[in-house]
């Protein structure tokens, strides 16, 4: 019989239990879900962007030791004291509630504990009978399945706080522009009774009914003497002061990249909120002098840490007219002149230049390829520095026909700075204008490599980015590189006075085929600063150009990052010169050291050197290396030259001019007044080179009128003597036409000054100057 009855009581007891279990697994809790809300933040934990739920509600999670304590302090002792140790439902207090409202005829104070008020959220109900009863399931279940601390996180994330807020996090950056951690005492008060009726309340639109609500608590406070009573009546003479009103609203295309991968409700990224408002705030401003349909894009790296600090892809995302949608951060676009400086450092890597070699800026034809100087005209000799410094580029093209183009892209993609190319196309002499595609992103991690020692780094957008970096340079051929952009081609000159202006920046401009690119990179002392101007769906803007268009934002960029670091009492960090450069003097145009009273030494120019080596003067791939430079004569005992076979003739050498700078040469310099006059009695073997190439008509320094009461271009008909071959035509540096031997070459000049050069097949060049009046 006892046995009988223990089963019973067993059945009893353990029916309920069973049926609970059954209920509870046919009708789970509903906690939420991923419903892609989601908060994108600054370093800093400020909200940059935010992408609502279904219902447009945004919010940020957060976690109670993520919320100030003053909070917790004011939420629990006015809406649940006992919430730590009651299981769900607090009996007194749902008593005490009934009393009052009875006794009062009215709704004068309500039960529900916190984690009812959870489980309101979570499920809402009519308030009726069926609803309290399903409340109260839903209450015992979420005690069963959870923490005090997690059933206290569901309501500081999911609680009503106005409008589309929910949770305090979101609330407190969007009422007072601050993280919750921060919350005075009265700010605390405020957040903690919002909830209880968020519309009614709202301190934007009703700040007394807001501040009384406050009051309210901080008197539930002083009368449980949570706070001391000093503290209390500080906070309640403070009144109700509120942030202006700003939604999360800054880098909207950054946010939207990371958005499509992300797995978790906050988006961490590196950026700096202050500085990302501030750019874009400037890039606003520079909207009315962009032309029509023109967009721009900035990218700030702090080049230690290789984290991505201001981001801005677009000048306004909202503006449809100028493709404010497109990210140009990541768009492939041409880079123009922009992998310069990358070439010049591996040449010096390569032991092909120094920093003072001798270079050639004359026309030069390969195959059908013939490319032109941006600016106007050729300049003759010039330094790998100036070729540089200047943007020059046929040095350039010189340059990497040496190096290689194959090689040279080979070495950028292993990098890490890919270059996009047409199909089917292989690398080319037009890769180093800008024959090629690559992003802004690629390129100012590229420039990575002139501050970090010739390491490229890829820019990290998240704080989970790890840290990636490959070699391109060695450290000394970097920073030759960036002393050469920053103004300090010179050794021989004071670094100080170079640098007055514009403190410890390289920057490099490049401008694409058909101005539909305007770029300006720069290497500050803490910033790599990346900038691109166009329009996104690549149509030519007429007339801009790195240097007018992206150079004058780059430079402001610049200028206010010098000064935050000012203001905050950071100096720039050292750059010390690697053991492996050195310096030297050098003459031309052998381009290597010797003494300065040689006859040989025509030119003496102190250069930045790598392992102390000095190579020789680079020659044209038509023009070998060791030769070109230096002629064998023999003269007789009055000086004058002979033949070898002369009597008396005694060898002479001369180191001469590459012969293509001919024409830009003074004529003291040239091959006809450095060697000696002939000796007729036993002259020298006439030379195989053809005639010197000469243009007829026009001559040097010339200063031409248009026809009076003409308003049309002048247009001349030119032509040549000697030479050999066909001749190629440039107008102030750009290619124009190519003619046979005895063609004329016709062209209509504007008014101004112009350069006309004329190369033929056999390399030789002319060139000379001339005017155009009114």
């Amino acid at each position: 019989m006892p046995s009988k009855r223990r089963r019973r009581w067993t059945l009893i007891v353990l029916l309920p239990l069973a049926l609970l279990w059954l209920a509870d697994r046919l009708f789970p809790l509903p906690l939420p879900e991923d419903d892609l809300a989601r908060v994108v933040l600054a370093e800093d934990g400020t909200p940059l962007w935010r992408f609502a739920d279904h219902d447009g509600v945004w919010r940020y999670p957060v976690t109670p030791q993520e919320v100030s304590p003053y909070y917790l302090d004011a939420l629990l002792t006015y809406e649940d004291r006992w919430f730590r140790q009651h299981p769900g439902i607090n009996p007194l207090a749902l008593a005490r509630a009934a009393w009052q409202n009875l006794s009062g005829g009215r709704v004068v104070s309500g039960g529900s504990t916190l984690s009812m008020q959870v489980a309101r959220l979570l499920d809402p109900h009519a308030r009726d009978m069926a609803g309290k009863l399903k409340q109260l399931w839903r209450t015992a279940q979420l005690e069963w399945h959870l923490s005090k601390d997690e059933i206290l996180t569901l309501y500081l994330n999911r609680a009503p706080f106005g409008g589309t807020l929910q949770g305090v996090a979101a609330a407190s950056w969007s009422y007072l522009g601050k993280p919750p951690s921060q919350l005075t005492r009265a700010e605390a008060a405020l957040l903690a009774v919002l909830p209880q009726a968020p519309s009614r309340l709202r301190p934007d639109r009703h700040p007394e009914r807001a501040q009384a609500a406050r009051d309210k608590v901080l008197r539930r406070l002083a009368e449980f003497r949570v706070w001391p009573q000093a503290q209390i009546d500080a906070a309640l003479e403070e009144p109700v002061f509120l942030a202006p009103r700003r939604e999360p609203s800054l880098a909207p295309l950054l946010a939207r990249r990371l958005d499509r991968s992300a797995r978790s409700p906050l988006i961490r990224t590196n950026l700096d909120a202050t500085l990302q408002l501030r750019l874009e705030d400037l890039l606003l401003g520079w909207r009315a002098r962009l032309p029509e349909r023109t967009s721009a894009a900035i990218l700030v790296v702090e080049h230690e840490s290789m984290a991505v600090r201001a981001y801005l892809g677009s000048v306004d995302i909202g503006d449809a007219s100028r493709f404010g949608h497109v990210d140009m951060v990541r768009a492939l676009r041409s880079p123009g002149s922009t992998l310069k400086p990358f070439l010049y450092g591996l040449a010096l890597d390569a032991g092909l230049i120094h920093s003072e070699s001798l270079l050639q800026d004359v026309p030069r034809h390969y195959g059908d390829y013939r490319p032109g100087n941006f600016a106007a005209g050729f300049s003759g000799p010039v330094s790998a520095s100036s070729a540089l410094a200047t943007s020059l580029n046929l040095p350039a093209v010189q340059l990497l026909e040496a190096y290689g183009p194959k090689r040279f892209a080979g070495e950028l993609r292993a990098a890490g700075l890919p270059i996009r190319l047409p199909a089917l196309a292989e690398p080319s002499l037009a890769l180093i204008l800008g024959g090629g595609g690559t992003r802004l992103e690629s390129l100012v991690g590229g420039y990575s490599a002139f501050a970090r020692g010739g390491m490229v780094a890829r820019p990290r957008l998240q704080p989970s980015d790890t840290l990636r970096e490959r070699r391109l340079l060695s450290p000394g051929a970097a920073w030759i590189i960036r002393r050469i952009l920053s103004g300090q081609a010179r050794p021989d000159r004071d670094p100080r006075a170079q640098l007055a202006q514009r403190p410890g920046l390289a920057w490099k401009t490049g401008t694409s085929y058909g101005f539909r690119d305007a770029w300006a990179i720069g290497v500050g002392p803490r910033y790599l600063v990346g900038v691109w101007i166009g329009r996104p769906d690549g149509t030519p803007v007429p007339g801009q150009f790195g240097l007018a268009s992206a150079a004058p934002l780059l430079l402001q960029v610049h200028d206010l990052l010098v000064g935050r670091d000012s203001q905050r009492g950071l100096a720039p960090p050292p750059d010390p010169q690697p053991a492996t450069v050195g310096v030297a003097a050098i003459c031309w145009p052998l381009g290597q050291p010797m003494d300065k009273g040689d006859a040989n030494c025509r030119r003496q120019r102190f250069a930045w050197t790598l392992d102390g080596t000095t190579p020789p003067t680079l020659l044209a791939a038509d023009q070998p290396m060791g030769s070109g430079l230096r002629e064998r004569y023999w003269v007789n005992a009055q000086g004058l030259r002979v033949a070898s076979d002369c009597p008396a003739a005694q060898a002479r050498e001369l180191v001469l001019w590459p012969a293509p700078l001919e024409p830009w040469l003074p004529p003291r310099e040239r091959r006809a007044a450095r060697l000696p006059a002939s000796d007729p009695q036993c002259p020298p073997p006439p030379s195989s080179q053809a005639a010197p190439l000469s243009i007829v008509g026009v001559r040097e320094g010339d200063r031409l009128r248009r026809p009076q009461g003409s308003s049309e271009a002048l247009r001349l008909s030119l032509s040549t003597l000697g030479g050999s071959g066909r001749r190629w035509w440039f107008v102030d540096g750009e290619p124009q036409a190519e003619t046979l031997a005895a063609a004329p070459f016709e062209h209509a000049f504007a008014l101004g000054h112009h350069q006309v050069s004329v190369l033929d097949e056999g390399g030789q060049t002319a060139s000379l100057r001339f005017s155009v009046g009114p």
